[in-house]
């Protein structure tokens, strides 16, 4: 656990979550959290539940057992709507950007600022746009061109920007550098410094063990449903999370969770 974490309440924590589907548990008695400034990320092979425990925390599922705590108090998440009004937004793999729309109308998608006679008020949301991503990249200068234009690195820019535009403090990425190269990977992980510099919490769900050591502070591994252990990333090696993934053995340096292996 990083040092802010130790002196701060969690930003979240889900706490004996489980849900099935068809009589299978898809995500079985699980617990994590995540403090603020902190990129916890969460690993395991497909069919692990990482991604179906996250979409409860985001209101996709609605978990059958367990509860969930949002600064230290209960929170009611029976959908999207919900979970972005305690300030969690998601940001999936293929980012769900409009490709013919430029950067400042992807961010106000849905969410458009209008003048007093009811038009796009185009000036004013331009404006907003180039100051979240002035702080939060500032090397980004295609306001006015298509998002289809742009490289991966800058595509992820903006899905950031969008989500924190409306003052989200907990981002959910799933696999953020997925198809990106080395160049457009830097980008990213220079986005999520910013974001804990904002004192932004991150839930990264990845397959990539390469990104997960750069970029988090905290590795939880899941399997069978299950959380296999968690561990501060600067305490385990990149062979004893794989241990953890594929066998399911957790290190006496991790904290385990329900069946696992200790080693």
């Amino acid at each position: 656990m990083n040092a802010t974490a130790t002196n701060s309440v969690p930003m979240v924590e889900m706490r004996d979550i489980s849900i099935a589907f068809g009589g299978i548990k898809a995500v079985d008695h699980a617990s994590v959290e995540l403090f603020p400034s902190e990129v916890v990320g969460l690993l395991g092979h497909n069919g692990a539940g990482k991604s179906t425990l996250i979409k409860i925390l985001s209101g996709a599922y609605t978990r059958d057992t367990g509860e969930i705590r949002i600064n230290g108090e209960i929170a009611h998440i029976e959908n999207p709507r919900d979970a972005k009004g305690y300030g969690i937004e998601t940001i999936y793999q293929t980012l769900a950007l409009a490709d013919n729309l430029d950067a400042a109308a992807n961010l106000f998608l849905g969410r458009e600022l209008r003048t007093k006679w009811g038009t796009l008020d185009d000036a004013a949301m331009e404006s907003r746009a180039r100051q979240v991503m002035g702080r939060l990249n500032p090397r980004f200068e295609k306001f006015k061109d298509p998002v289809k234009a742009l490289s991966g690195g800058q595509r992820q820019s903006v899905a950031i920007a969008r989500a924190i535009l409306f003052n989200a403090r907990i981002l959910v990425m799933d696999e953020p550098t997925a198809a990106l190269g080395p160049e457009e990977t830097a980008q990213v992980a220079d986005l999520i410094l910013q974001l804990k510099k904002d004192g932004i919490g991150i839930f990264l769900i990845s397959h990539d063990i390469e990104d997960v050591f750069a970029l988090a502070d905290r590795v939880v591994v899941m399997k069978n449903g299950a959380i296999v252990g968690t561990a501060n990333t600067d305490d385990v090696t990149k062979d004893e999370v794989l241990g953890m993934i594929i066998a399911g053995k957790c290190p006496a340096k991790a904290i385990s969770g329900p069946g696992a292996i200790v080693d």
